[in-house]
């Protein structure tokens, strides 16, 4: 039997956690979720897709019909990658803005340029790079620092972006780096990272 949410007209997270609900405490293995917006059809996917289930979306007259079956697997993904990382400091490094400091916007660009550069002296201790508000800006078409932010996700590091942010600024569709990420997913990171860096 397939347990249907209706998560239309809700906003991030809400769905997410909604799909959360139901699957930690119903035990479930078949799961349809309905949604009305991009950001929460990447969402909720990507949520059901690290608790390993098998993933397909329908969409119909604006809304998503996001379907998950529990695939045969023991554990879930996200788990096997988080326990292998267990042993290493993680820092996570939240950008807010598209430039660094404040006062002088163009200097800002450059040492926001600078500093992500540089970010990959970390090595492996850089665990997540989150982008919000003004920040996911960095992570679309035309941005300076997208060959930078390609070549740190291709070394590993796990790059998310807010997909609330990315709608507010019309940006969804013209995001090349990084997974769509909601505030669950952040605040979860937060908890489980070992520093926190926001700039």
């Amino acid at each position: 039997m397939t347990k249907e949410i209706d998560a239309r007209g809700l906003s991030c997270p809400s769905p997410v956690l909604l799909a959360r609900d139901a699957v930690e405490n119903e035990g479930l293995d078949s799961v349809l979720i309905i949604v009305d917006n991009d950001a929460a059809k990447h969402n909720v996917r990507r949520f059901l897709e690290s608790q390993d289930f098998n993933v397909s979306v329908n969409q119909t007259r604006g809304n998503f019909y996001i379907t998950g079956n529990l695939s045969q697997t023991d554990r879930p993904k996200v788990l096997q990658k988080e326990n292998a990382q267990k042993n290493s400091e993680k820092i996570m490094v939240m950008v807010t803005n598209d430039c660094m400091g404040h006062g002088d916007d163009e200097l800002g660009s450059k040492l926001m340029v600078n500093f992500l550069t540089t970010l990959n002296e970390m090595g492996r201790e850089l665990w997540r790079l989150v982008f919000v508000n003004n920040g996911v800006k960095l992570t679309v078409d035309n941005s300076e620092v997208l060959p930078i932010l390609k070549k740190l996700e291709k070394k590993g590091v796990y790059i998310l972006v807010c997909g609330t942010c990315l709608t507010h600024f019309n940006l969804l569709e013209n995001r090349q780096v990084g997974e769509i990420t909601n505030m669950l997913d952040i605040v979860t990171a937060m908890q489980l990272a070992d520093k926190l860096i926001s700039i």
